[in-house]
């Protein structure tokens, strides 16, 4: 009996994980079907339609995979619990990719490969759909195996690589190329070393003190103050400036104005939060929680304001080159697309979101919520940084980057500790080879995820070249 028992619950694990997949495919199929309601009668209509599958698949694996990073800190703290994560990233993820996600497509339709290189509007479009395909299979591999990647560094190896397989390699701006390969290494040392700062700073001006509370409450708001500053920014940046011009200076006075309010609303919330609070660094983590919820939705409305041009950015080339229009040009986005992107983003992280956010918010190493406050403040500082020095970004090495950070600066302080003797929270002496393999980052993630980073781009372009090849033979 027992053994059929164990057949039982391994049977209803596995369903489980059959049914996400079967609703993905649904959803696949309905924005197929949506596509051809659309565009079903017009010459071309039938490469729309699986341009839109297509399409959706790929928004599906970005949702399951990139949004973990927004998300990950907050549930790994307890500050949110899983299913109230998924709720508001998928309502914030579908409110910033409808509301301010409509101009952002025509760097990965145009700006990676020039249009022009490719001999006519057919095989433009055939390497449209591989960049879509290679770049999706790549992302669902990488989120099986539980890898946070870079989903527009998949889709830009995507486009790299099937532009030079149809026009050569003179046909990549290799320009660009290069700044994307320098974020490589930019994105996770800046938020690292951003959050391992702030963590520092949250150290020295609260957990190290005698009065732990009192600090609390002079520095909470404080913080509180700066990380709605750096929100208020982070939006005005990426989220506004789709909607009008918004420079950097502007977004700043924006982001200050937010700030000083937020400062001044956190003040009172801090003093009602210390009333009955013991002088001890777990209490602490009570102040943190409300604005590391609000950041947590706030990155999701930022991103599915930006990366929603990840998924769609090659279906609306697609439909534009199919209507007629020069390529190259400014992209006109059909609504129908944009709540492709829009919608799929948020199924894909309803439905295979949690197993990735489980493995960023507590796997790589042990978030409270202060520590989830030091990832989240940097991963907006770091994207207001790149954007006044003009560098490419990936919000998932920013973030994770940021994750790897703190973990690392725990390993020190929690050395120092140990040599120094036993503490608060702190063991007694250990055997030197104890201490050694007493670690807080796990390095089998590191490992994996760094090669998964390193590998993105050469492997979708690769992917993506061969995509295309069978397609044309089809």
């Amino acid at each position: 009996m027992n053994r059929i028992s164990r057949v039982e619950y391994a049977t209803i694990y596995l369903s489980r994980s059959l049914v996400a997949v079967g609703l993905g495919l649904v959803f696949v199929a309905l924005a197929a079907l949506w596509a051809a309601l659309i565009v079903g009668g017009t010459p071309g209509g039938l490469t729309i339609v699986v341009a839109a599958a297509f399409g959706a698949y790929l928004a599906l694996n970005i949702g399951a995979n990139d949004v973990a990073n927004n998300m990950g800190p907050a549930v790994g703290a307890n500050a949110l619990p899983m299913l109230g994560a998924l709720v508001i990233a998928a309502v914030c993820e579908t409110a910033g990719a409808l509301i301010a996600g409509s101009d952002v497509v025509s760097t990965i339709a145009s700006g990676i490969v020039a249009p022009s290189s490719f001999s006519d509007g057919s095989v433009f479009v055939l390497a449209m759909l591989a960049a879509l395909l290679s770049s999706a299979l790549w992302i669902n591999l990488a989120t099986w195996i539980g890898a946070p990647v870079s989903t527009t560094h998949a889709i830009v190896g995507g486009v790299m690589g099937v532009g030079a397989a149809a026009a050569g390699l003179g046909a990549v701006e290799w320009g660009t190329m290069s700044r994307i390969a320098a974020s490589w290494v930019i994105s996770p040392i800046m938020g690292g070393g951003l959050a391992a700062l702030a963590l520092w700073v949250i150290n020295r001006l609260i957990i190290e003190r005698d009065d732990k509370v009192a600090a609390a409450r002079t520095w909470v708001p404080v913080l509180i103050g700066v990380m709605a500053w750096a929100f208020g920014t982070y939006i005005a940046l990426k989220g506004l400036n789709n909607l009008f011009p918004v420079t950097l200076g502007t977004a700043a006075l924006i982001g200050l104005a937010v700030g000083g309010l937020s400062w001044l609303a956190a003040r009172p919330y801090v003093r009602r939060q210390a009333a009955h609070l013991d002088n001890r660094n777990r209490s602490l983590k009570v102040m943190f929680q409300l604005p590391l919820v609000l950041s947590a939705a706030l990155l999701s409305f930022a991103h599915g304001a930006n990366d929603v041009s990840n998924a769609i950015g090659p279906l609306a080339a697609i439909v534009q080159t199919m209507s007629g229009a020069q390529q190259g040009g400014t992209l006109d986005i059909p609504l129908w697309v944009m709540v492709i992107g829009a919608l799929g983003i948020s199924v894909g992280l309803m439905l295979f979101g949690p197993r990735l956010i489980r493995m960023v918010g507590d796997q790589i190493t042990k978030l409270n919520a202060m520590r989830a406050y030091c990832v989240a403040l940097s991963a907006a500082i770091t994207v207001i940084a790149a954007s006044w020095l003009g560098l490419p970004v990936s919000s998932t090495h920013i973030a994770v980057g940021g994750i790897f950070g703190v973990g690392f600066l725990r390993e020190a302080i929690e050395a120092r500790r140990m040599a120094s003797g036993p503490g608060e929270d702190t063991p007694p002496h250990l055997a030197h080879e104890e201490r050694r393999r007493r670690k807080l980052v796990r390095r089998s993630h590191f490992m994996t995820i760094l090669a998964a980073w390193i590998i993105t781009v050469p492997a979708t372009a690769l992917l993506s070249a061969l995509v295309f090849r069978a397609l044309r033979l089809v």
